[in-house]
């Protein structure tokens, strides 16, 4: 059975796939990607760096600097793909292991560890980078994306034919996310409101321990006909195809024909957290033969061929490096949280209530470290 394209007891399902594991290039009649070898160094940029977040931030949780971290190990092809399809003024919704997508909208990823060190609720303004904050109950962002989309609606910022105007919003959500009622709740509302959203499901094979044949009887993709949306399959560690099945997707959206849900085929190389042992639930053999898809080698390879000099690659680590430095000396400089500051941020506009309670909080608060000193 090729994991790629096959599920137990199910029919197999068309793959959209660009560049194949060995750095060829693919062509479909449908997708294309009709960028240059520049823009293709400029995703393999997008894909080391964001590899090195993720192996900088599991080092750091390792060394007891951070209380979690979840891997985005061997999915960065789904993020940086989709996520460079993405126009400025569009706004994506993730889960909590989108680290690809916060890098690609221009968020310092030293942002990205306040939550999970404990020391902050957030990281940044999602006005700022039209990027929600990680969410962590699972599915709940589907909901929230597609309330965005029919707000757009509302605007009228989709379908008026103007590039700078017309809008769109990406969900971001996991395989096992797709058993929640959330997403079934969000699938069904794009649908019938016609909301300019695209649902990216990265199928990484396992909810937490449970494999995805657990979860469904047929490939994800396939529920997007019993909503009543177009549904795509795409080879999640080709960031070639990735890109140009997302751009469609968004397009479509901005064009007020509504929403598109994707599922973009790949893997978690790591632990589901950094609390998880997957090797409690998969085979070294699984690992090692979705170890041979590795999104960022088969670029590579690509490059190399068409002529990248070595230079591009030895710069590139040295500039990943000293990512990997900056990540080791903010995370340090993080301060203890004040808890009063979550006070602030209950409401957009203060209320009385809201700082009297601050203000019996603080007084707790002084007196019991008075009391300790």
């Amino acid at each position: 059975m090729n994991p790629l394209t096959s599920h137990p007891g199910a029919p197999e399902v068309p793959l959209v796939q660009l560049l194949t594991p060995a750095g060829q290039r693919v062509e479909n009649p449908d997708h294309e990607f009709a960028g240059d070898r520049a823009e293709i160094e400029s995703l393999y940029r997008d894909l080391v760096m964001t590899r090195r977040v993720d192996t900088e931030a599991f080092a750091l949780q390792r060394h007891g600097e951070l209380g979690l971290w979840p891997p985005a190990l061997g999915q960065e092809a789904a993020q940086v793909g989709s996520a460079r399809a993405l126009r400025p003024h569009d706004f994506a919704f993730p889960s909590y292991r989108e680290h690809g997508v916060a890098w690609c909208r221009g968020v310092d990823p030293a942002q990205l560890l306040g939550v999970y060190r404990g020391s902050e609720m957030g990281g940044w303004d999602p006005a700022d980078h039209q990027l929600a904050l990680p969410n962590i109950i699972i599915g709940s962002q589907a909901l929230h994306a597609t309330g965005y989309a029919m707000g757009l609606n509302l605007e009228g910022l989709v379908g008026t034919g103007d590039p700078d105007r017309d809008s769109a919003v990406i969900a971001y959500f996991g395989d096992g996310a797709t058993s929640e009622g959330d997403v079934s709740e969000a699938l069904d509302w794009a649908a019938v409101q016609q909301a300019p959203v695209v649902f990216f499901c990265q199928n990484n094979q396992y909810a937490i321990s449970v494999p995805v044949a657990s979860q469904s009887r047929v490939p994800i993709v396939q529920r997007a006909a019993g909503f009543g949306m177009p549904g795509v399959r795409v080879d999640g560690n080709d960031v070639l195809a990735c890109r140009a099945v997302t751009e469609r997707a968004l397009q479509r959206a901005r064009d007020g024909q509504g929403p598109t849900l994707i599922e973009a085929v790949t893997y978690r190389m790591g632990p589901h957290t950094t609390s998880d042992d997957p090797t409690r639930y998969r085979g070294a053999a699984e690992v090692d033969e979705w170890r041979a898809k590795d999104p960022i080698e088969r670029v590579r390879l690509l490059l190399e061929a068409e002529g990248t000099p070595p230079e591009f690659f030895t710069d590139l680590q040295a500039e990943a490096d000293a990512l990997g430095v900056h990540l080791r000396e903010a995370c340090q400089r993080i301060a203890e949280p004040d808890l009063a500051v979550l006070f602030d941020h209950v409401f957009a506009e203060r209320t009385v209530e809201n700082d009297q309670q601050k203000a019996e909080f603080v007084a707790w608060r002084d007196a019991i470290e008075g009391s300790v000193a």
